[in-house]
């Protein structure tokens, strides 16, 4: 599952909700410019750029589930099952990369969305896993900058890189659908809705919010696209940060899953394990987890980028109460 969202204000802001079955031992880490990338099929990359995000260690090696750059570009990976597919043998003339590879590979070289479109174009997604404990994860991937978005998805009949203009990424159905599918909802409005039985006096609406009348409010991936797209395309916040943090963080927890909601059909239950909002634009990273609503920030700039060793934060789950009265 999962939802991630791209906005700009006076700062970009790029983030998602990770929505997993359980946690699986995520750290927030910043990769300084001189960490060692090495790329089973590509050519290692010893200097790059500097990136921040959540991922999964494995033998110290950062596979990161959303990250950003310090040039500003952002990328996250999210669920794709039943249509995601790599090749098993390599491409000849292109760079062969692992899916688990890719956002290092992109963020360690791309500045923007155009750079990062013209490298996937020649860059062909080979079915390596991590290792023989680790399967390889069915995936596509929302990148975006302060100009816009796209979609990357690799499916039987090739990979694909779509234009994302409403800035948000779910699951299955491929993007193409996502994007027709918000045809059915053409009617909504944020605002109060006229009254269509012109023959009939004394309609009046009994409450706010029925221009809305129709939105989806389930935890399908097709419903969540609807709903984050039609929030997101009317969101109104300030500029500062404060403010587009609290409205970036609502827009997540309006398609965020609650414990019991959903069930997978072996009985295992979907959460939101975590939601993350950067402000790509000065490199900070806020989290929220389940059980700790308060907001935990990593700043990109506050550590050595210059430097070879990860540095790694494990997520804040306890619960933080912040008393105004108890001694």
């Amino acid at each position: 599952m999962c939802t991630s969202i791209a906005m700009t204000r006076d700062c970009f802001y790029f983030g998602r909700n990770m929505d997993w079955e359980c946690g699986m031992g995520e750290q927030v880490v910043v990769t300084p410019r001189r960490f060692p990338f090495r790329f089973r099929k590509a050519q290692p990359m010893e200097r790059h750029y500097a990136m921040l995000g959540m991922g999964m260690l494995d033998v110290g090696y950062p596979m990161y589930a959303e990250a950003s750059n310090e040039k500003g570009l952002c990328m996250a990976g999210l669920n794709f099952p039943q249509n995601a597919w790599y090749a098993t043998q390599p491409d000849p003339v292109k760079n062969n990369i692992s899916p688990f590879e890719l956002i290092p590979w992109v963020l360690g070289q791309c500045a923007t969305v155009k750079e990062a479109r013209c490298l996937l174009e020649n860059t062909f997604l080979v079915a390596i896993p991590f290792s023989p404990q680790l399967n390889v994860s069915p995936l596509h991937w929302h990148i975006a900058d302060r100009s816009g978005s796209i979609v990357l998805e690799s499916t039987r009949d090739g990979m694909h890189i779509y234009d994302n203009p409403v800035g948000v990424v779910t699951n299955n159905p491929p993007f193409p659908f996502q994007m027709q599918n918000l045809c059915q909802y053409l009617n909504l409005s944020p605002g109060t809705p006229s009254n269509c039985f012109s023959a009939i006096d004394g309609l009046e609406p009994f409450g706010y919010g029925l221009g809305s009348v129709g939105l989806p409010g389930d935890f399908s991936p097709a419903s969540r696209f609807v709903k984050a797209a039609y929030l997101a395309a009317n969101s109104i916040c300030h500029g500062d940060e404060e403010s587009c943090l609290s409205q970036f963080f609502h827009l997540l927890g309006a398609v965020a899953m609650v414990r019991g909601s959903v069930v997978t059909p072996e009985g295992k239950l979907e959460t939101t394990t975590y939601t993350c909002c950067i402000n790509v634009t000065k490199g900070r990273y806020y989290y929220t987890s389940y059980h700790n609503s308060g907001l935990t920030g990593v700043d990109l700039y506050s550590e050595d980028l210059e430097g070879e060793r990860l540095v790694c934060y494990p997520i804040e789950q306890k619960a933080a109460v912040k008393w105004q009265n108890r001694r």
